[in-house]
């Protein structure tokens, strides 16, 4: 099923979609990969808050090609999203209801997605340049040291997603191979 979402994201957003379910997003989202989440980890088991506030956002695992002149931002294509798995939990319970990325998830994160009723979405990998067309602003908001990695606020219209695991914890990557097979 087709469906639009716009951001914030909320809980009610999230039970409404399904695991299969194609999804375009509007609104403003969020990037953060390996080292980002590694850094807003640390700091937040240091006490120091988080660079902005997850409660009901999106994050896509996403480090960005250079823009070439004239672009909002380079390719955009999806980062394995098992890294950051040992992460995910705790930006769960802090409020984050959506992730974007590609590749399977832990059984912890999808027990965590269950319990925080949230949702793991898939973007296509290997289809970078044609995502990047879905971004229409994109601004550093922390962690500029980190090049590519630092934390970016984006604005997207109709980023086009499918959903992997839903806040049942109906997973498409289990799913779908059984469907197939029969």
């Amino acid at each position: 099923m087709e469906k639009e979402i716009k951001t914030p994201f909320t809980k009610k957003d999230t039970v409404s979609l399904k695991a299969g379910d194609c999804v375009y997003i509007s609104g403003t989202i969020y990037t953060a990969r390996d080292a980002a989440h590694k850094r807003m980890f640390d700091g937040y088991n240091k006490g120091e808050q988080l660079p902005f506030d997850i409660k009901n956002e999106i994050i896509y695992y996403l480090g960005p090609s250079p823009a070439r002149e004239g672009q909002v931002i380079g390719s955009a294509g999806p980062t394995t999203s098992s890294r950051m798995d040992k992460y995910t939990p705790l930006l769960l319970e802090q409020g984050l209801t959506g992730m974007i990325g590609k590749g399977k998830r832990s059984k912890e994160v999808i027990d965590s997605i269950v319990k925080n009723k949230a949702v793991y979405f898939a973007a296509v990998g290997g289809a970078g340049a044609l995502l990047s067309k879905c971004i229409i602003a994109s601004e550093v908001i922390a962690y500029d040291d980190l090049g590519t990695e630092a934390i970016r606020k984006l604005t997207v219209s109709k980023l086009p997603v499918i959903v992997v695991v839903d806040s049942k914890g109906n997973n498409l990557y289990e799913t779908a191979p059984k469907k197939y097979m029969k």
